[in-house]
């Protein structure tokens, strides 16, 4: 089984304020059927009102992310699953619940992490 990250920019979320609150519920319970299905590993999103830095091999700092990235935010959520057909069906029950897209990716596999 492979881990697939689930994820949206937090521009990708275009729902009304009076919305945001069904939405959240949705999405709440799409987790809770992810672990009761035993596929969920973690999920979350970035808080973004704390600046990231990046931290160099002397261990020295630097405000701020990289400068020619395009910022990361948003939410994303990490599935176990057998297949990519399963991860874009649960992709796609998240996409519905937050009423944006949902960007899919597979986490390639290291033996010694």
């Amino acid at each position: 089984m492979a881990k697939y990250l689930i994820s949206f920019p937090s521009a990708a979320m275009v729902v009304p304020e009076n919305e945001l609150e069904s939405v959240g519920r949705a999405a709440h319970a799409v987790i809770e059927e992810a672990k009761a299905a035993g596929v969920y590993v973690f999920a979350g999103g970035i808080a973004e009102d704390v600046p990231p830095v990046l931290v160099a091999a002397d261990a020295s700092i630097a405000e701020g992310g990289y400068p020619w990235a395009p910022p990361l935010n948003g939410g994303y959520t990490v599935l176990e699953l057998p297949s990519r057909e399963a991860a874009i069906a649960w992709a796609a029950r998240l996409a519905q619940a937050c009423r944006c897209q949902q960007e899919l990716r597979v986490f390639g596999s290291d033996q010694q992490s």
